[in-house]
């Protein structure tokens, strides 16, 4: 979809984002950003880019040399268009000032054009390992526009334009629409089967002939091909700003919540009969960009634009829910990991509580066994019984005796029935040693 932002002209050289933040001064030393672009509270969007464009082109770099001076003017002009630009940044800055803004949002833009060698190689490394670099037309590009100096192609509506452009260039394109298309709608297609990347870029025409940008939409990979499309159907069409990863890698939770809120409304959404002005930015950092691009009237897709209109309300009305969701859901969690935190508490006591009482359990078993001699042993040992009671020694003899002979009889017994002989089993008592007389017969 259209871009609802323009492209600052950034340039570092060899500086990071970072540092060009730095050079700008501490929030003591910052100027009121509305006072470095000379415009009031109430500015509307057109305005501010209309006077970031004039202070970026009279202290651009590449027309100021290496003169320090105009440089930290750069920087500080830039700086300021980032905050007034975005809609969210201004109203911070409008409610709380500059500590409202948060340093690490601030993306990294570069001009290709103004880096040297060194630096445009240290750039595309970096971007190979995934660290998110935003691009911004040059300069010279942008200038040449607004004086009036380009090479415009026609391009018919309907009809399809493969070309080549080279890194920080830009091919031009005029497209001329009746009143009956511009109210069907016009759609502006770009793709890349060589997945280059490009911008597609819209410009305005000014009273004394000249260009100036007022769209602007990087490429996306889109399956196998990078493509980018801008949509003026008569009502409001809208598109997601580009998201901070580094911010979503903080707060994944938070990231979600606000995955919607930076779908906006594009700054143009029809066209007006007459002659409009397309073009398309080779943004690769050392090579040359494959493309295609198609300009069609929205009259061939009647069902397409009813569709987009009802899946962007749809998506309008789940951030309204969002906003009430976000509030259930942290209350939830906030309960959720007070429970969590309880149930691992009471786990850990539970455990310890178990520990202990094996523990003790334990204890029962661990001590040494008595140690104690076998029968045999002290029925060998006659000697080591007690000396102090020989008599009851012999009672307990005496009676072992008397219970063998128990059922029996004697040789005097005068019953007519005799019960008949069992041998008694010889026992050894535990700790009683006794003695049997071999030679009588029980």
């Amino acid at each position: 979809m259209a871009g609802s932002r323009f492209g600052s002209f950034k340039s570092e050289k060899g500086d990071s984002a970072a540092s060009a933040a730095a050079a700008a001064g501490g929030a003591a030393q910052r100027r009121d950003p509305y006072d470095v672009l000379g415009v009031g509270r109430s500015a509307t969007d057109q305005e501010i880019k209309s006077a970031f464009r004039r202070m970026a082109l009279k202290y651009h770099p590449d027309k100021n040399g290496d003169d320090p001076v105009a440089s930290d003017r750069f920087q500080e002009v830039t700086f300021s268009y980032n905050i007034l630009s975005d809609p969210d940044k201004r109203r911070q800055y409008d409610t709380s000032g500059f500590e409202a803004i948060e340093s690490d949002s601030q993306e990294l833009e570069l001009d290709l054009s103004s880096l040297n060698t060194v630096n445009t190689v240290f750039a595309a490394l970096f971007s190979k390992l995934g660290v998110p670099i935003k691009t911004t037309v040059s300069a010279t590009v942008l200038e040449e526009a607004l004086n009036g100096s380009v090479m415009v192609s026609q391009l018919q509506l309907g009809t399809s334009v493969q070309r080549k452009v080279e890194k920080q260039t830009a091919h031009f394109y005029s497209v001329d629409i009746t009143e009956k298309q511009a109210k069907m709608g016009l759609v502006c297609r770009v793709h890349s089967n060589d997945k280059s990347k490009f911008k597609l870029l819209y410009f305005e025409l000014e009273e004394n002939g000249g260009l100036s940008l007022a769209l602007q939409e990087d490429c996306v990979k889109t399956g196998k091909v990078t493509a980018a499309g801008m949509y003026f159907l008569g009502f409001p069409v809208y598109r997601f700003e580009q998201n901070n990863l580094a911010a979503a890698a903080k707060d994944s939770d938070g990231a979600f919540f606000k995955r919607l809120d930076s779908f906006q409304p594009c700054d143009i959404h029809e066209l007006k009969p007459g002659t409009h002005f397309f073009a398309v930015y080779g943004d690769n950092f050392f090579k040359s960009a494959n493309y295609t691009i198609e300009v069609v009237c929205g009259e061939s897709f009647p069902a397409e634009k009813e569709m987009l209109r009802n899946v962007e309300a749809k998506i309008l009305t789940k951030r309204a829910e969002l906003s009430k969701f976000e509030s259930e859901y942290r209350e939830v969690l906030a309960k959720f990991t007070e429970m969590t935190s309880k149930y691992t508490q009471e786990m850990q006591t539970i455990d310890q509580l178990l520990k202990e009482r094996n523990e003790i359990h334990a204890s029962y078993t661990s001590n040494p066994p008595l140690k104690r001699s076998s029968s045999r042993n002290k029925a060998k040992s006659p000697s080591k019984m007690p000396k102090s009671d020989p008599e009851k020694h012999h009672q307990k003899e005496t009676k072992v005796k008397d219970h063998c002979m128990e059922g029996y009889g004697s040789e005097d017994d005068n019953s007519s029935e005799k019960k008949p002989k069992e041998r008694f089993p010889r026992k050894k008592w535990l700790n009683i040693p006794f003695k049997l007389d071999r030679r009588k017969s029980c």
